[in-house]
Formats: structure tokens, C-alpha cells, sequence
């Protein structure tokens, strides 16, 4: 789709790399079984790469861990939230306790980000049907 040779290997890397809270949240989100929506992980937005991303809805999902609560990390976050904000995308940070301690509770917060439905564990979201020839 374009995307420059080394975005696209330093994606795969950064994917190949991931951790165990992405890793499992994004089972939750590939896809397409969070309320039909696309998500895509390790995305280049100009010369940063977001955790996933949905698109269309222009939602970044960032995953925070120890490191972040650091000044220095802090002030690096706030200089790209704004970059990425400008171009028109929102962000929601996500703490990788809350994914392993309440993986649903996060669901429902990028559902409700995004405006779907309300998050129910107990179903599989359906994929999308076809569209018509």
C-alpha cells in the first residue's frame, strides 16, 4: 500500500517483538472480532509506529508498560500524542495490568471509542458478510 520498505520491516520487527500485553489483546482484536471493526498492528503514522490502529475510525490503541511512567518517556508520549492528534487520529492509552487483569473492561472502552456495540465476552463478534456481487 505504498508504505516504504523500511517502515514495513521495522513493522514486522516491532510485531515479531511484541509483547505479552499486546500479544494478547490483540487476539481480541485481529480479525476483525472487536464489534466487525479493523484493526492493524505496528502501523506507521508519518515516522512513528502505533501499537494498533483502526483506521477508519482513526483510533489509536497504545499500550502502556513500565517504562512509561517515567519524566522522560512522559515527555516523549506527550510530543507524539500531539503529532498524531494533528493529523487527526485519538488515542487511548492502555496499561498492560489492565489487560491482564480486565482484558473485557478495556474491550468495552474501544467499543465505546468507537462507537460499537457493548462488549459481550460470551460472543464472538460475526465477521462482516460479503457484499453482494
Amino acid at each position: 500500500r505504498g508504505t516504504q520498505p523500511w517502515k514495513a520491516n521495522r513493522s514486522r520487527t516491532l510485531r515479531a517483538n511484541g509483547t505479552s500485553a499486546e500479544d494478547k489483546l490483540w487476539h481480541h482484536l485481529r480479525d476483525r472480532r472487536l464489534g466487525g471493526f479493523k484493526f492493524v498492528r505496528q502501523f506507521p503514522i508519518e515516522s512513528y509506529f502505533v501499537d494498533f490502529a483502526c483506521r477508519k475510525k482513526r483510533l489509536i490503541v497504545e499500550i502502556d508498560g513500565a517504562t512509561h511512567g517515567n519524566p522522560a518517556e512522559l515527555a516523549c508520549d506527550h510530543v507524539r500524542a500531539q503529532a498524531l492528534i494533528a493529523l487527526g487520529y485519538k488515542i487511548v492509552r492502555v496499561h498492560n495490568i489492565d489487560i491482564y487483569e480486565n482484558v473485557e473492561g478495556v474491550l468495552s472502552q474501544l467499543l465505546a471509542e468507537l462507537g460499537g456495540k457493548t462488549f459481550n465476552p460470551g460472543k464472538a463478534a460475526p465477521h462482516p458478510a460479503p457484499p453482494p456481487h
